[in-house]
């Protein structure tokens, strides 16, 4: 798993829009086709495009339909992703595996699109994951440089979200395209 420059990147951030098992291969073939133009204002509840806004910090999308991860994404997939030294991943891995493709002045985000068919053994994934034992390894993780008790109780909140988002899909048959960027 290629690490990434955290300065570099610190805008980077994760949004997920669900989609119906109808539309499963047009999401395959264009998952990008599934994301919001402006996937920032749909989570922090302004206007797309909005040069000036007043945000509300509500997502203006419905829960069900939009998972926003901020930059926790990244502590996610640390948590889920290869172990040290085994190179084994979680089921859930699929849901935040990615990196954006550093370009000449930014970056090329990173998008994917998850059939219904994979979403259930990501939420039972999830569901299983132990809190004290991520919580643990989040704190150890050490992800933004700051307060461990604050990062691990920031990456524990969207850990909570992503469980939400996920078993309601699974639920309904739903997938899912996100975007790394």
């Amino acid at each position: 798993m290629r690490g990434i420059d955290d300065t570099r990147h610190m805008g980077i951030r994760y949004y997920a829009y669900a989609f119906d098992r109808p539309m499963t291969q047009q999401a395959l073939a264009d998952p990008r086709s599934f994301i919001a133009g402006d996937p920032l204002a749909d989570a922090w509840g302004f206007e797309p495009g909005a040069q000036i806004a007043s945000p509300s910090f509500e997502q203006s999308v419905p829960k069900r339909d939009m998972l926003y991860l901020d930059k926790a994404w990244s502590m996610l997939q640390r948590l889920t992703g290869p172990g040290s030294g085994d190179g084994d991943v979680r089921p859930a891995y699929r849901m935040f595996e990615g990196h954006v493709t550093d370009r000449e002045g930014g970056w090329e985000p990173w998008v994917r699109a998850l059939p219904p068919d994979e979403v259930p053994a990501i939420a039972r994934d999830l569901a299983g994951i132990d809190d004290a034992e991520a919580r643990a390894r989040l704190r150890e993780s050490g992800r933004f440089g700051g307060e461990p008790d604050a990062e691990a109780d920031y990456a524990m909140h969207y850990l909570d979200a992503a469980r939400a988002f996920v078993s309601a899909l699974a639920t309904e048959g739903r997938g899912m395209a996100y975007l790394i960027g």
